[in-house]
């Protein structure tokens, strides 16, 4: 599989600003990447480099096969981009918007008119479409914006925190269209915020903080990378929770976390399932009876905060 984003060592400074220092994006065609990471931490300044909107201190990036420094109207030609701002005319209808948009893209009137209609009705916004933008809701405004990236049929497609903003049905909205483009061939590149946008979306997260990657992978190799499972046991009688802890510990190697308020006791273990197995043979031996036994991941919220806050101690330490 060909890589449709490929960059090596992207550096931006704005001023005394570090926006990046050496920023490395693989995004293999057809599939969806999600640069994760908190404010200021160089998502945008990225996303605008790749999109020829920006040119890079250093670094080499190409985008489709194409040179974002030396080739930026061919990269032009072949990408969409959401921005955060909404880019759409409110004071026109949503079918205008599209339509306007289809022209400066070269196609006749007559095949603007019928590209508009098809992205509206991919879009569920046909009976919004002759009423003025204005009048839109966020949700229906960032459809709008999403449908006028791809009037020209895009290969590659960034979009830029593109459900900030947006209410739970809206975002849900937002990642079923997403899921469609991406069906039919897309290539995605989306920053975020939302920890769950990305493990929903995205093949692949690239974590930046400072400027710079501080992880990759998919959300389960995160995940992993941060800790291993945790087998966790809410016993029925909660004066048999240290005698749980002490078999939780011995089955799991680990040194178990007490609750004794909430009869729960849990503990890390290399592998869940067999850790879990392991410990339902041990408790039904004791005699102990449990109201639940269960594995867990680390969410993605506890692997970003666990990440970022390694580097900030890390930027602290000077090293």
């Amino acid at each position: 599989m060909s890589d449709a984003i490929e960059s090596h060592g992207l550096t931006k400074r704005y001023g005394e600003t570090q926006a990046l220092a050496g920023v490395d994006i693989t995004v293999p065609t057809g599939t969806v990447t999600a640069v994760l990471g908190p404010n200021g931490a160089g998502k945008t300044t990225a996303v605008r480099i790749l999109t020829t909107l920006t040119e890079p201190d250093e670094g080499h990036a190409t985008v489709a096969g194409f040179d974002v420094r030396r080739q930026p109207h061919e990269v032009r030609r072949r990408i969409g981009l959401a921005a955060q701002d909404s880019t759409v005319d409110p004071i026109l209808t949503g079918r205008e918007n599209l339509i306007m948009l289809g022209e400066l893209h070269q196609l006749s009137r007559r095949r603007a008119m019928a590209r508009a209609d098809a992205l509206l009705e991919e879009f569920s916004l046909t009976d919004a479409g002759r009423r003025q933008v204005s009048g839109y809701s966020g949700g229906m405004r960032r459809r709008l914006d999403l449908a006028a990236t791809l009037v020209a049929g895009p290969e590659v497609l960034f979009l830029d925190e593109p459900t900030t903003g947006l209410d739970p049905r809206a975002r849900l909205e937002l990642w079923g269209v997403l899921d469609t483009l991406v069906h039919n061939g897309t290539t995605l590149l989306l920053t975020t915020q939302y920890l769950e946008e990305a493990e929903r979306l995205a093949d692949d997260i690239i974590v930046v903080d400072h400027g710079r990657v501080i992880a990759r992978g998919d959300a389960r190799t995160l995940k992993r990378e941060v800790g291993g499972d945790t087998v966790q046991v809410v016993v029925l009688d909660r004066d048999r929770v240290e005698e749980t802890a002490a078999i939780l510990a011995r089955v799991t190697g680990n040194e178990p976390v007490l609750d004794p308020s909430n009869r729960m006791v849990r503990a890390a273990a290399t592998v869940g399932l067999d850790a879990v197995l392991e410990t339902a043979a041990a408790l039904r031996a004791a005699g102990i009876a449990i109201e639940d036994l269960s594995v867990r991941q680390p969410t993605l919220d506890e692997v970003f905060l666990t990440l970022t806050a390694a580097r900030t101690h890390h930027d602290e330490d000077g090293s």
